[in-house]
């Protein structure tokens, strides 16, 4: 094993360990937020279920991002390298301003970028693509519509239950979908490491074809539930505190949502962002309330950090590729 390969994978579970960090307030800011468990439990349970997520279903995200991002023949270890210091750098960047980003559009974009320097525009793959745009609708779409349809028909059928008793019994059930969210991103985000890892074994000449093993199948989801545990309160404080003010039956609503919208996607090998589903099933069941319920103000800054990390990040790609050529190439 290479010193070259041994520093890709390193940086390949730092920013794993990244992902446990920032995207697990995804999946627990709201049970949090409710008030439904404390920050510690909730990110131990977060932890366990992110673990579970990631061993039990499958590696058809993987494949998709080991095999169908960029050709794997036409980049080198200096490629992959440089998608995860854009991983870094930019999770880092979005962590110490609270804003929550999503590690699935920056590794996108980060290994165009580094795959354009690498070999040019030949180098992308459309059939992966396809899945990308696909995977950014149904985060959009499914996530908000999912959140509306759920909390009007909770609205229904429970019109004439007492605010009391909502708050017991969906206080009860959000412990359920709080997990179901962290088993549901262990699904797909934590695939997405797997598939960078398992390419990096692959341009290293330790796996003859793509595949993903056991052993890096358990080592990444063990690193992600190390970062889940020391995972972030600033995330946790914009989710759930400043898009819009949550009840136990709005954070059962969101999860829930988001979780249906993420499983669905892994199910088809859709690389599809936790933070992006998540953020607009909270704003699509906070506008059920009414509108103005929704702090736009906080809303707008988050879209505006998501617009800014395709970009951002395809630029750090090629310039991290660039510089470490010489060195890893």
């Amino acid at each position: 094993m290479s010193l070259s390969l041994i520093i890709v994978l390193l940086l390949t579970l730092g920013a794993e360990f990244a992902n446990g960090l920032t995207d697990a307030p995804n999946a627990i800011a709201t049970v949090v937020s409710t008030r439904v468990l404390t920050p510690l439990r909730a990110v131990f349970m977060a932890a366990v279920m992110n673990i579970l997520g990631v061993i039990a279903t499958g590696t058809a995200v993987a494949a998709t991002i080991g095999t169908g991002i960029v050709r794997p023949e036409a980049i080198g270890l200096y490629t992959v390298a440089a998608t995860l210091l854009t991983i870094i750098t930019w999770t880092t960047l979005a962590w110490r301003l609270g804003l929550p980003t999503s590690e699935t559009h920056e590794m996108l974009a980060g290994l165009a970028g580094a795959g354009l320097a690498s070999a040019g525009a030949s180098v992308l793959l459309w059939a992966g693509w396809r899945k990308v745009l696909i995977g950014l609708g149904m985060s959009t779409v499914l996530g908000f519509g999912f959140g509306i349809i759920l909390m009007n028909l909770i609205y229904l059928i429970f019109s004439r239950a007492s605010s009391r008793s909502m708050r017991r019994n969906f206080g009860r059930l959000q412990i359920v979908s709080a997990a179901f969210m962290a088993f549901s991103h262990g699904s797909n985000d934590g695939q997405k490491f797997m598939g960078i890892f398992s390419l990096a074994l692959v341009l290293g000449g330790i796996l003859p074809e793509f595949t993903v093993p056991l052993w890096v199948i358990l080592l990444c989801g063990l690193v992600m539930g190390v970062g889940t545990m020391l995972g972030g309160w600033r995330i946790i404080k914009t989710m759930g505190f400043k898009i819009t003010r949550l009840e136990p039956v709005h954070g059962f609503a969101a999860e829930s949502s988001a979780s249906l919208a993420i499983l669905l996607a892994s199910s088809f090998g859709i690389p599809i962002s936790t933070t992006h589903t998540i953020n607009t099933a909270i704003v699509g069941v906070g506008s059920t309330r009414r509108f103005s319920a929704v702090r736009w103000g906080t809303t707008r800054q988050i879209v505006m950090t998501w617009l800014l990390t395709f970009p951002a990040c395809a630029i750090l790609g090629y310039i991290y590729a660039l510089l470490l050529k010489p060195v890893l190439g």
